[in-house]
């Protein structure tokens, strides 16, 4: 069924989550290196506490529960466990390929909105043979001064294409995201398969889709 956004010119995916399959490990890595230092967690915990958002507030609601800065210890095998799994078990989210592909046969405009920092996206967007879709089209919350759920990286993103806001098309699955999406007037398709999680993302204003290829009716 076609559901096509006519005034589309723009289409910003999100990176984790909608383009790799990365969250599943950092939130498991996450939650074991938090419950070695006497902060029980579980990855489904953290996935709903940090998705989307930029990792120096996630950080800061660490160190908020530990009570103070956390040991360089931590840093340095969350950091290694997580390089680990990228080079073993990343991949791309299923189905992104094709709808690349196809974008690659529009004049659609594409880029990447991510929380992530870029040496982070130029790990994970190589290993999953993502890089050369987006290469010099990849925006990170670094790059501005807030991150989600704040719209500024999509209104920046949207400015390098002299796009308006209302003429993108933001692919995200977290809640942040699809905030800051609303909040930066862009149209929203929401990606997830956790039936709560969709309804959340609904809630906060995207259409959801559990299906990646689903969203070539949109285009």
């Amino acid at each position: 069924m076609k559901h096509h956004y006519a005034d589309t010119r723009l289409v910003i995916f999100d990176c984790d989550g909608v383009l790799v399959d990365s969250e599943t490990i950092v939130c498991r890595v996450l939650a074991e290196e938090m419950t070695r230092l006497g902060m029980p967690a579980t990855a489904e915990e953290l996935d709903e506490q940090f998705s989307g958002r930029p990792s120096k507030d996630c950080i800061l609601d660490i160190e908020t529960r530990y009570g103070g800065p956390l040991p360089q210890s931590y840093f340095n095998a969350t950091e290694s466990r997580i390089r680990e799994a990228f080079h073993t078990e990343l991949e791309a989210v299923a189905g992104i390929h094709e709808v690349l592909e196809k974008l690659q046969t529009t004049d659609l405009y594409t880029c990447v909105a991510s929380s992530g920092p870029h040496a982070k996206m130029q790990i994970t967007l190589n290993k999953t043979g993502l890089w050369d879709y987006f290469a010099g089209r990849i925006y990170s919350a670094d790059d501005v001064g807030r991150g989600k759920p704040w719209p500024d990286l999509f209104l920046h993103s949207a400015r390098q294409f002299d796009v308006a806001p209302e003429h993108c098309l933001v692919v995200e699955d977290s809640i942040a995201g699809v905030k800051a999406a609303v909040a930066a007037g862009m149209p929203v398709i929401g990606y997830s398969h956790n039936r709560a999680r969709a309804r959340q993302l609904e809630a906060e204003g995207a259409r959801v889709i559990d299906d990646m290829q689903l969203l070539m009716d949109y285009f």
